[in-house]
């Protein structure tokens, strides 16, 4: 069989200050650089990533790829007109040139949002739909937080989601939805449909899979693949939990389940959005402020093992620019010690860094040039302790296996607090990502990470305790905070929260 394969990945945060250009999916940052030709199919080899797995599982079974194009920006505000049609424009035209084909994949991200679409994956779904024809088996792989709505479960043949969060199983998930449509495409007959939306936004902080009750609920929902329920069989069910920080009316969790029957389907989804509701008051989170964090963090000081601190309202991958400096002001304030903190985003810092050398002193104005906080820069001298080129291995569980660039990083020190700072904007999920620059974590007592949840994969089984820290940053933690206008009316904005108006 001949299978086109390309993604587009963007998670839109609508309260963020900058958009994503067509640049920003050309270059590479976490993730390889826009990919298209035979190159694709070569350049995620080995990687945590959806289409990664899913051409590893193709090629086991004998099918043949046909390449279209995949594309990923790092988390950010609207999609611009120009990056989604030039993008969605070029997947069409290689896939209208390619001729007779059985089959489709594409590795999308569910939450984004553009300038003139408020359902970026929708459209793509439609476009792709439009050339194929209704035949034509169409199987598609998502984040766990993706915003999943009516057009895109109607217009596919499957939707399969993550199951993890930290998201240790996006490969496997490709593998997932290729073993699906390899079964589509032996004859698995056609599959209804179930889908339904959850009635409150779960704060991102608290969707974890390695802790309750998303654990346990996502057990659930593992097991009930393959599950003969009443007259039929289950072929495969997902839980999305959402992306909170998108104004939109689809925004939120959801359950979508296919089977050999309307009511093995129904029947699958309804238990889980019954397990969700049973639920919905163990979804929250302790948020510290940054002086209570340092404080606790200060006294209860340990040589054996780190206080990691979220930084989650500065998280570039939920839409954050990773360039506010209210936690990094405390650290200086509360004369921390042995406390690191990263990434932080600032190439005129890193410029001036690399003009004064390693081992010199130099004043900079650091972070705070985005907006993406009502602050000001940390005005001080830093001393250069190390420049790297920002290139280095991936580590851990999230990011392994990829060639990381976060472009010229500098190491450093004002005190007893070290600074991480790159020219690229990166989530902080990986060890790797501080330790390229020479830090030795272990001897640390405080470690700042700008990330919300995927930083446990790799974090968490070294510290001694996390704190999830509410600095200012535009990924609200607390969603009643957030000025929604576009949410869909009755659901609620937190768990347990009263609900939207409208």
């Amino acid at each position: 069989m001949r299978i086109a394969v390309g993604g587009f990945q963007h998670e839109t945060n609508t309260f963020a200050p900058t958009m994503a250009d067509y640049a920003a999916f050309a270059q590479a940052d976490s993730w390889p650089a826009m990919q298209s030709g035979p190159e694709l199919l070569q350049a995620f080899k080995g990687m945590n990533i959806p289409i990664a797995g899913f051409i590893e599982a193709v090629k086991k079974s004998g099918h043949e790829l046909e390449p279209l194009v995949w594309c990923h920006a790092t988390p950010s505000a609207h999609v611009t007109n120009d990056a989604f049609e030039r993008i969605t424009g070029a997947m069409i035209e290689a896939l209208e040139e390619m001729g007779p084909i059985d089959a489709v994949y594409l590795d999308l991200h569910g939450a984004m949002v553009c300038q003139h679409l408020d359902d970026g994956e929708g459209e793509i779904i439609a476009r792709v739909r439009d050339v194929i024809g209704p035949d034509i088996p169409f199987v598609v792989s998502l984040d766990l937080h993706a915003n999943i709505t009516k057009r895109m479960v109607d217009l596919s043949d499957a939707l399969v989601v993550y199951r993890t969060y930290p998201h240790v199983d996006m490969a496997e998930t490709g593998a997932r939805a290729a073993a699906h449509l390899d079964a589509i495409l032996e004859g698995l007959p056609k599959q209804a449909k179930a889908f339904r939306q959850i009635d409150y936004l779960i704060p991102l902080t608290a969707q974890c899979t390695m802790s309750e009750p998303a654990k346990s609920i996502y057990a659930e929902v593992a097991a009930l693949d393959g599950k003969l329920l009443g007259n039929g069989k289950v072929s495969t069910i997902s839980l999305a939990t959402g992306f909170p920080p998108a104004d939109i009316p689809g925004c939120g969790a959801s359950v979508i389940a296919y089977g050999d029957t309307e009511a093995a389907a129904a029947e699958a989804a309804d238990r889980i959005v019954k397990r969700m509701n049973e639920s919905e008051a163990l979804f929250k989170e302790k948020l510290w402020s940054p002086h209570d964090a340092v404080a606790y963090a200060t006294a209860n000081a340990s040589a054996d093992k780190p206080i990691v601190f979220a930084d989650t309202q500065d998280n570039p991958g939920a839409g954050g620019n990773g360039d506010t400096v209210g936690i990094l002001r405390v650290l200086l304030a509360q004369d921390a010690k042995r406390a690191v903190l990263g990434i932080l985003y600032d190439p005129a810092s890193v410029a001036k860094a690399v003009g004064a050398g390693e081992g010199n002193l130099v004043k900079l104005s650091l972070g705070a040039k985005t907006g993406g906080a009502d602050e000001e820069p940390i005005e001080a001298k830093f001393e250069v302790v190390k420049i790297t080129d920002g290139k280095f291995l991936a580590t851990g569980p999230f990011y392994g296996g990829s060639q990381m660039d976060l472009g010229q990083t500098a190491r450093l020190r004002i005190g007893g607090v070290e600074v991480v700072v790159a020219s690229r904007k990166a989530q902080c999920a990986d060890q790797e990502m501080l330790r390229h620059t020479g830090i030795d974590l272990s001897g640390c007592n405080i470690i700042v990470v700008k990330s919300s949840v995927h930083f446990r994969a790799d974090f968490e089984p070294m510290a001694r305790e996390v704190l999830i820290v509410e600095s200012p940053g535009p990924n609200i933690a607390d969603l009643t905070k957030l000025p929604y206008k576009h949410l869909r009316k009755g659901v609620r904005i937190m768990p347990e929260s009263k609900p939207f108006g409208g």
